[in-house]
């Protein structure tokens, strides 16, 4: 019963990030310029923000029930997984919009996040159920844990610097909508800031576990390969966002590369490639 509400939480915490999507969506289409706001517009998109608090409190809901009717942290599989990292990017962003003027481009990570519940819930889904023997360990609450807040902060990071590359081309009617251009890139590098942080804190704590686990700390594994290039990449961003001519739009493109990057190892590596991190719980 447990595992069956949490199912429909999560049900609805993507029916009502949708709704807030749309909301969003129509905010953004009603404001002609940043600056000058209608105040129709204004209302329809609080009401959006609120909404995803309340798709975020379902959300949180249906990964505590999980946990609770397996025993066990909700991330153990990549519905699990896709779900966690899913709530860090809406928890990321509501924490964005407190602190800066951004409420009217939340339908740009609305509807990844959005995506990503699709993906799990239609295509990823497992049932609740205990971890393999290989995964019974303290490691995945602190390893795990850590690449998926690198991952959800990440998916904001990456979609800010996207909409920073469409801010500073030619203006158009459209592009004037967006939050002015250094604001966008400051977000994106505090943002990725604090992604790399937990990316490092990721590799360094499953390097201890694999020599725990199979002898060695490291194997140039699938996941451990694209996991690296992923964090000289963006170690390259934050290096290139403090570097003359590179800041602007030479390190935003390098911040995409990065999130391209970590999609890849989310989706490709785990589901496709064969290597000592097959745990995706897909058949």
């Amino acid at each position: 019963m447990t595992a069956t509400l949490s199912d429909w939480l999560f049900t609805s915490a993507f029916g009502v990030y949708m709704l807030a999507a749309l909301l969003c969506a129509t905010e953004y289409a009603f404001t002609r310029h940043a600056a000058h706001p209608p105040a129709f517009a204004v209302r329809v998109g609080r009401s959006g923000i609120a909404l995803t608090v309340l798709g975020g409190l379902l959300h949180f809901g249906s990964l505590a029930l999980r946990g609770i009717a397996t025993g066990r942290v909700p991330w153990g599989n990549m519905y699990e997984y896709l779900s966690a990292v899913g709530f860090v990017a809406v928890v990321a962003w509501l924490y964005a919009v407190a602190r800066h003027d951004m409420r009217r481009m939340s339908v740009f990570v609305l509807l990844p996040v959005a995506l990503m519940l699709f993906l799990a819930g239609n295509r990823l889904y497992a049932e609740a159920s205990a971890l393999p023997p290989p995964l019974q360990s303290y490691w995945i609450v602190v390893h795990v844990a850590a690449a998926i807040m690198a991952s959800g902060v990440f998916l904001l990071s990456g979609v800010v610097s996207a909409l920073h590359l469409l801010s500073t081309r030619r203006p158009r009617p459209g592009i004037r909508r967006l939050p002015p251009a250094d604001h966008l890139d400051e977000l994106a590098y505090r943002s990725g800031t604090v992604g790399f942080l937990a990316l490092t804190f990721a590799i360094v704590t499953g390097a201890v576990w694999a020599e725990q686990a199979w002898g060695r700390f490291w194997g140039w594994d699938p996941k451990e390969t694209v996991a690296f290039a992923s964090w000289v990449c963006y170690a390259a961003y934050l290096h290139a966002r403090a570097t003359a001519g590179w800041r602007g739009r030479g390190a935003a493109w390098i911040n995409v590369v990065g999130l391209v990057l970590v999609l890849f190892n989310l989706f490709f590596v785990n589901l496709v490639a064969v290597g000592l991190h097959s745990y995706a719980g897909v058949d």
